[in-house]
């Protein structure tokens, strides 16, 4: 997560460590030097997606086709230079970093807070200082470039030290990202994202040499400045002391610099000081307040040395044992040929965070677009937990007495002050026969099995029962109904409008470009349809995830946003819906699409109808919301333990009907 300052730091005091430079001419050069082996950059993909999603629209939903063309237009302009791309994603967050990613994730509920009252108050997106990336775009974009056919690898631990690992032992000619981490690493250059002008394929170079310059610094110095600065490993809380005897002493002391650059500088003053002895590190050990950990500095250090590498600060007989190692008998799952299939997959990014929960039991979800006032929508962390207790069940063997382990989810949502994880009873779908085991799900062939896959799948979702309509439908067009279905029963506020609004998005996407799409306009945003669209896209998160676990009934391409939802479009058939337009209009005119509206439609109200829940009329017509009252947390919501599928703010009011005039022919 880089070390606070530092980059500014390096532009603001270290300019000559900031060059400019061409990946055109360094890449021809390395073909020159190395004419076997093609120019690679390893790309830290985190810390690159907020500069990819260059869409105006962000706060919809995502703009999900315009977002797959800009990342082809990436690749494309780097192919012309003949540079390959290796793309890297977190595919874990490490213990050690965990109170690091609460801050982040308590700090990012303020400023969606800010933003949904931005909205309600302006009835418009609010300007790009605010924003935030659209809800699991991360995890779109490493499927997006996999489909892309980009090689894309998912960390089995924090992917700053894989990427500075393989930019190494690859003789990669840099790294593309923006995290000041790759400045402390000994390994390739580090390029910066951020300053990259994709036309011309310039963008600066961070040297580590000239900034050890600057510092008056050797390379081997760099992984203790960071520590004493403060990072992932070190608390900044526990250097305060430390930093002021460093100002006090430092003769680099500047009152034109703020306090941070003048601590880089003071620091960095002591250090040069010190011998780069083992002996040092521990003096300093015993000089820091670290508390009952008095080997944290060491650890620190040791965290910045790539494989092979060794350092002054610490002895040479022992060896760095940084590399990911987890022991299969230490994992949940025990079977090793599950195992092996899972952890291989999550690598190579074909599944999605079933590998984690097979691991360590263990799954985390960030921050989505809601609106934490909705009293009336629950978090989608717990709108989708049912689902995620079958999926458990699916995942993970009962142990002695037919108990399941329990899954630690850290989620994101209203009321939750991620204090510690959650802990979640796996709960069995009902499957006739009971959940076929992952041998048979992963392994086994033949017709029986595809169904079993597919039936599967669905009962995660309480829809087995109707497997033929679904799988009568286009693929994506059955994810969209699964994901639509289990929305409507699983929250009784969604109304009789809010689903002909998604049903007329899924039949009017069909066939727009991306230009087409990029070049809709809207008169204003509704707050609520931000909050549904971001609870969409994070279902369809969840069907990956039971996609993965039920050996892949889908092809993962057939489940992405790009096939199934667009933010502004949402938005345009919410409120033409709520404002009670004629179906002509909210299906653009085209009568192909009045019998499939009705069709999608009826099927979603019957699957409803089966569980008791009766979708009724809400129309708001443009009545926004505009309160800004904190709703109370309702622990109803947190009942993890239901076996039987009951949806939550049941309402038995007037049965489903579409509210407008039919046009003439049409039913």
């Amino acid at each position: 997560m880089g070390i606070k300052g530092l980059q500014g730091f390096v532009a603001r005091v270290c300019p000559d460590a900031c060059r400019t430079v061409d990946l055109r001419e360094i890449a021809e050069k390395h073909r020159i030097d190395h004419p076997d082996v093609p120019p690679v950059i390893v790309v830290d993909a985190m810390s690159c997606v907020r500069y990819w999603y260059t869409p105006e629209s962000w706060v919809c939903g995502g703009q999900w086709r315009e977002y797959l063309a800009n990342l082809e237009d990436f690749i494309k302009a780097f192919m012309a230079a003949g540079i390959k791309l290796v793309f890297y994603f977190d595919g874990v967050v490490e213990e050690k970093k965990r109170d690091e990613w609460i801050k982040r994730r308590l700090q990012n509920s303020k400023e969606i807070a800010r933003i949904f009252h931005f909205i309600k108050t302006q009835r418009k997106q609010p300007g790009r200082g605010m924003f935030v990336v659209p809800s699991a775009l991360p995890t779109f974009t490493r499927f997006a470039l996999k489909s892309l056919g980009q090689k894309t690898v998912c960390t089995l631990q924090e992917a700053d030290f894989e990427v500075a690992v393989y930019g190494l032992q690859h003789n990669c000619i840099g790294i593309l990202g923006q995290d000041s981490d790759y400045l402390i690493y000994n390994t390739c250059p580090y390029f910066s994202i951020e300053k990259l002008h994709l036309d011309r394929l310039v963008t600066v170079m961070y040297s580590r040499e000239d900034l050890c310059h600057a510092l008056g610094l050797s390379l081997t110095h760099l992984p203790l400045f960071a520590c004493l600065l403060g990072n992932d490993v070190v608390p900044e809380s526990l250097l305060e002391g430390f930093w002021q005897k460093c100002l006090a002493t430092s003769p680099h002391k500047n009152n034109s610099y703020n306090r941070r650059t003048n601590i880089l500088l003071a620091v960095a003053n002591y250090i040069s000081k010190v011998p780069c002895t083992y002996s040092s590190l521990k003096d300093l050990e015993e000089i820091l307040p670290l508390g009952s950990d008095k080997t944290l500095l060491y650890k620190g250090v040791e965290s910045y040395l790539l494989p092979g590498q060794q350092s002054p600060w610490i002895p040479p007989n022992i060896a760095n044992c940084q590399m990911f190692s987890l022991q299969q008998q230490t994992a949940v799952c025990q079977d090793k040929e599950v195992f092996q299939l899972a952890k291989e997959q999550h690598i190579q990014s074909e599944n999605y965070t079933i590998f984690n929960i097979l691991s360590n039991g263990e799954i985390d979800c960030s921050n989505s677009l809601e609106d934490e006032c909705d009293g009336e929508i629950p978090g989608q962390a717990l709108i989708y937990r049912p689902a995620r207790q079958h999926i458990y069940s699916v995942l993970l063997e009962p142990g002695k007495g037919g108990a399941y382990p329990l899954v630690k989810e850290w989620f994101v949502y209203f009321g939750n002050p991620l204090q510690q994880p959650e802990l979640i009873q796996p709960v069995q779908p009902s499957i006739p026969g009971g959940t076929p085991n992952l041998k048979t799900l992963w392994f086994a062939k033949g017709p029986d099995v595809k169904q079993q896959r597919y039936s599967t799948f669905l009962a995660c979702f309480h829809l087995q029962d109707r497997m033929e309509e679904l799988q009568a439908l286009e693929a994506p067009v059955a994810a969209f109904c699964c994901l639509l279905a289990y929305l409507m029963m699983q929250v009784s506020s969604l109304s009789l409008e809010d689903l002909n609004a998604f049903v007329a998005l899924i039949l009017c996407l069909k066939g727009k470009s991306a230009a087409q799409l990029a070049g809709l306009q809207l008169a204003q945003v509704d707050s609520r349809a931000v909050h549904l669209g971001a609870v969409f896209v994070r279902g369809l998160t969840t069907l990956l995830m039971a996609n993965s676990a039920c050996g892949f009934p889908f092809r993962m391409d057939d489940l992405m946003p790009w096939e199934v939802f667009d933010g502004k479009l949402f938005q345009e058939k919410y409120q033409q819906s709520h404002r009670g337009c004629s179906l002509e209009e909210l299906l653009e005119n085209n009568e192909s699409l009045y019998t499939p509206f009705q069709n999608l439609k009826s099927l979603i109200c019957k699957v409803c109808m089966a569980k008791k829940r009766t979708i009724q009329s809400r129309p708001r017509g443009n009545g926004f919301i505009t309160g800004t009252q904190q709703r109370e947390f309702h622990p109803r919501f947190q009942q993890t333990h239901r076996s039987s599928f009951v949806p939550p703010y049941h309402n038995q009011m007037r049965g489903f009907l579409w509210r407008n005039p039919q046009p003439r022919g049409k039913k």
